[in-house]
């Protein structure tokens, strides 16, 4: 029997790279833009590998997959991928981490900068007709007695590490990772959260979206923070709670932030953050180069092509449910 492989929804020009992968293997292929879980289900319907963008991907779409088959998530999260019921159905699922580091680094450090200089409501008052730079941008320090609060010092954040430290920045950290010797070698002083959301005049969030830090930006996390302090979160929309943090922005509990991801996206049109002062919005473009389009598609064409072999996926998915603890009753 022919094998299939589906791509579910995908925002790039197009998915010859995909498709050639697939023809080469002799494989079928087909490319959709689903919307809904019911799209995909119909979609990946006797499929033996499906890729997935944004699309959800739930236990309908797993059901409908042939046996033994894999999924692969376009990027560097999968929180739409119900990798419980992958597992059940020992399903293989593989992501691509690693194929826009360097674009996101940079999308963070320079809305990092943006904000410590106050670049957006200066060009805001100047567009206004005013023409006072210290009565808008106050306060301001410079960065050698500014403090950058990473939560999470992943590839990610050490890459904007590397790209904030020739700025004179003192960093702190937290992660429960990073030890303190290999904190004294980054040359960031590694503390708990609540010292970080405290003493740091910006925090940039590189955190996964778990349990533990799903709505960890709270109201009382922001209230911790100082008046004068800033936020910046191209890592997981589900870290901070918007309708606490627009509340904050209006309330001036802090001074601005940047957010690159949203709970919802596109982001809504009744959302409270579309009116917040002080905030740099962007659509989930930190991601974006040509080349990290071309280096995405090219990684999940070699996936493509090992799960055609009978391979596992190049990255498999870091906290894959294990099939024995579903038939224990354990979750994920």
């Amino acid at each position: 029997m022919t094998a299939r492989v589906v791509v579910t929804d995908y925002t790039f020009p197009a998915v010859a790279t995909e498709e050639a992968a697939a023809g080469a293997a002799g494989a079928d292929f087909a490319a959709y833009q689903c919307k809904s879980a019911a799209d995909v289900a119909q979609a990946v319907a006797g499929a033996d590998v499906a890729v997935v963008q944004f699309a959800p991907f739930d236990a309908q779409a797993v059901g409908a997959m042939n046996a033994g088959g894999t999924v692969i998530r376009y990027g560097i999260g999968y929180d739409n991928i119900d990798l419980a019921a992958c597992a059940r159905a020992g399903l293989r699922v593989g992501y691509v981490p690693d194929y826009c580091t360097d674009e996101v680094a940079e999308h963070t450090a320079a809305a990092a900068l943006a904000l410590l200089r106050k670049l957006v409501p200066l060009d805001a008052s100047v567009r206004a007709g005013d023409w006072a730079a210290v009565g808008v941008a106050r306060p301001m320090k410079p960065f050698a007695d500014t403090v950058i609060g990473f939560f999470g010092l992943g590839a990610i954040g050490r890459a904007v590490l590397d790209r904030l430290r020739g700025f004179g920045f003192r960093m702190l950290a937290t992660d429960p990772a990073l030890s303190t010797d290999e904190a004294r070698a980054l040359g960031v002083e590694a503390v708990e959260a609540d010292t970080l959301f405290a003493r740091a005049d910006l925090v940039t969030l590189h955190a996964p979206a778990l349990p533990g830090t799903i709505g960890f930006v709270d109201a009382a996390r922001l209230a911790s923070m100082q008046p004068h302090a800033m936020l910046v979160n191209a890592a997981r929309g589900q870290l901070v709670v918007e309708a606490d943090l627009a509340r904050a922005l209006h309330d001036g509990v802090i001074a601005g932030a940047a957010l690159d991801v949203f709970h919802t996206e596109p982001l809504p049109a009744d959302s409270p953050l579309r009116d917040a002062p002080n905030l740099l919005l962007t659509p989930h473009a930190a991601w974006y180069s040509e080349a990290a389009i071309a280096r995405l598609q090219g990684l999940v064409a070699q996936d493509i092509k090992r799960a055609l072999q009978g391979e596992g996926p190049r990255k498999p998915v870091p906290d894959m449910p294990a099939p024995q603890d579903q038939k224990k009753g354990k979750t994920a």
